[in-house]
């Protein structure tokens, strides 16, 4: 008898799958017709029912004409030992070998008779069996897959023919860059832990696993707490439960001398790790930080924030149109041909982290980019970034529901991950919930002065630098940001005005020669900025001249202007900016002018600056005004020379 049964989703949707609701059949049908409102009421419900061993069965009734039916267990690469590394990849190989009552050639045409497809796949903590079929064949599926799971034959000469398999699998794997680059990633950033195990494991572990091997994993893994049996179409969820009860009634639920396995902590270590191959035209660079657990309260907000950075291939049209900046930089800067945004979540942790190809010439510059990119959501991102991101995300979860099978496999992780199926619109909720100030804060948390992982596959140059810290935080890190960030967020500008205030403070990306300065990373130009901009920054963000410029340009010449209100920096701006800069500026009140100003002093500075932040600044400005005037004599000695 059921045990317990839980029942997912919220009451008007019941009534509308109960009602057959014109909502919910123009919703099947794919009507456009149907708001994205109307589909997360109308969505069906989904059913979850405990057995008397643990085992569970979850379903969603669609009332399509086929259904999609799979086990799922939480069993795979990081419940093993160093020693049996992909056994569970190799187990999922000898399922469609044969079990004791259908070998290999029965079992295949009794799929192949109800016209059905039998798939699986392993993955670092799940691991999964499924089957999509007529949903009047849903009995039978139930029995083949309940016998492939627990019944697997396991014969010798089928072992020693599918080790040959895994073996060339594990050579085809080694030609796409971006799963090595990836496998790399978690090898260095779970170093010395399960979790840096790759999910196929090495070939000398395929080349010496034997069946005991095999019958140790599925003793100590396939145990009936640990699976679920999920379903979705055209399914009855009590139907199911009987099926339940008669397959998998017998599971064991029990371990031998009460040895549970138990995941041990994985630790992260912020490292590095390179895999130089100059046969290869491009590089695959992977970076990641350690996020927040899959059930962690932070994921929704880090989810978010990736989707605020986005993605970009050179098939995508758009050009410097895009939405994401770090997308526009790449099309104007010929930065990379491709980059991804990731968030590979576990149940204890997770990399939060960004990966791209490039070519050798222009990895450096897309790494700072993309650091550039992580430092934005510490501290810039804004109301149109976070609403942007928000319906990305939406679009990105319903998106990925199109069909039985994922929505299969969707409730068979969260299950597994959750307890309970969780539902779209309490997702919706959710996403609706993250404000800037959230991602900024969440993010601070997981990348503000965090050491990253590094993986870099393909050519680079021997001497490129793949991760500098300097250039990652250095400029926040000595920094006592926290109070500084507090004092310019709780001013009376707009959220506009705070965004660019910060941008200055963390993020100083200039268009002109001023890059050659900030370059320094100094931490001291950056303090001299946040103690300049309150009383800088009212006075020129509503200015007509600089509206008519680009946001990024607007950022980069006030920022200059900053310090030219103080005798500095005057050469290093192109004279049209000189101009707009000379139309916007105002003149102040007399009574906000300070004394040492009226009295004709070149700087006017109301605060105790050290005088060793302006004295490298005045000497900065001095080289350049004097190479300036080298080359303006030159110029007029040439005309001269002409004509003589």
């Amino acid at each position: 008898m059921a045990a317990s049964v839980c029942r997912v989703g919220s009451s008007v949707g019941r009534a509308l799958a109960k009602t057959r609701s014109p909502i919910l059949l123009s919703l099947r049908r794919g009507q456009a017709s149907v708001s994205y409102a109307q589909s997360l009421v109308g969505a069906p419900e989904t059913q979850l029912t405990a057995l008397d061993n643990g085992f569970r069965v979850a379903s969603e009734d669609t009332g399509h004409a086929t259904c999609t039916v799979g086990v799922w267990i939480s069993a795979g690469s990081r419940y093993e030992s160093e020693k049996n590394n992909g056994v569970g990849f190799f187990l999922e190989h000898m399922a469609f070998k044969g079990t004791k009552k259908h070998p290999q050639t029965a079992l295949e045409q009794q799929v192949e008779s109800m016209g059905a497809h039998l798939s699986a796949y392993t993955s670092r903590e799940h691991t999964a069996y499924y089957m999509k079929t007529l949903s009047k064949d849903l009995p039978k599926a139930v029995e083949l897959l309940s016998d492939v799971v627990q019944n697997c034959s396991l014969n010798e000469a089928d072992i020693e023919q599918q080790r040959n398999v895994v073996v060339r699998e594990l050579e085809e794997v080694e030609g796409n860059l971006q799963e090595v680059c990836l496998d790399l990633l978690h090898a260095t950033a779970y170093q010395g832990t399960p979790l840096g195990q790759s999910v196929l494991g090495p070939s000398s572990t395929a080349r010496n696993l034997t069946r005991q091997d095999l019958v140790d994993y599925i003793n100590s893994h396939y145990k009936a707490p640990r699976m679920v049996l999920a379903a979705a179409g055209g399914v009855n969820h009590e139907e199911l439960v009987g099926l339940a009860k008669s397959h998998f009634g017998g599971v064991s639920f029990e371990y031998e001398a009460d040895a549970v396995p138990v995941l041990s902590p994985c630790r992260f270590t912020g490292s590095e790790i390179r895999m130089r191959d100059d046969g290869l035209s491009l590089a695959h660079i992977a970076i990641a930080v350690e996020g927040a657990g899959v059930s962690s309260p932070d994921v929704v907000p880090l989810m978010v924030a990736n989707a605020v950075i986005g993605s970009y291939d050179l098939t995508y049209g758009g050009g410097k149109h895009l939405s994401s900046r770090l997308a526009r930089l790449a099309v104007e800067e010929n930065l990379c041909h491709s980059f991804q945004a990731f968030h590979s979540a576990y149940s204890d942790t997770s990399l939060l982290g960004i990966h791209f190809v490039s070519d050798k010439h222009h990895i450096d510059d897309m790494m700072h980019w993309t650091q550039n990119a992580w430092m934005n959501l510490c501290t810039t991102v804004t109301e149109s970034d976070v609403a942007r991101a928000q319906n990305t995300l939406k679009a990105s979860l319903i998106g990925q529901l199109n069909g039985t099978t994922p929505i299969c496999d969707d409730i068979g992780r969260h299950i597994l991950n959750y307890g309970r199926r969780i539902p779209l619109a309490e997702w919706n909720a959710r996403i609706d919930a993250v404000t800037p100030r959230m991602v900024r804060d969440i993010c601070t948390k997981y990348i503000y002065d965090k050491c990253p992982a590094v993986a870099a596959v393909g050519e680079f140059c021997a001497l490129v630098i793949l991760y500098d810290h300097s250039r990652y935080c250095g400029t926040l890190s000595n920094l006592p940001c926290p109070r500084l960030r507090q004092v310019l967020l709780s001013s009376s500008l707009t959220t506009t005005e705070c965004a660019v205030r910060l941008s200055w403070l963390c993020n100083l990306d200039p268009v002109l020669s001023l890059q050659k300065l900030l370059t320094m990373r100094s931490v001291s130009v950056c303090f001299c900025l946040a103690l300049l901009l309150p009383w800088c920054v009212q006075s020129q963000m509503s200015r007509p001249s600089l509206a008519q410029l680009d946001e990024d340009t607007q950022r980069d010449i006030l920022a200059v202007d900053i310090l030219n209100r103080n005798g500095v920096l005057n050469s290093l701006l192109r004279s049209e900016h000189h101009l707009v800069l000379r139309q916007a500026r105002a003149p102040r009140p007399a009574s906000r002018v300070p004394k040492r100003a009226q009295q004709g002093s070149r700087f006017a500075l109301s605060l105790d600056v050290p005088t060793s932040i302006l004295s490298v600044l005045i000497d900065l400005a001095k080289n350049q005004d004097m190479r300036t005037k080298a080359a303006a004599n030159a110029e007029l000695m040439a005309r001269i020379g002409k004509r003589k």
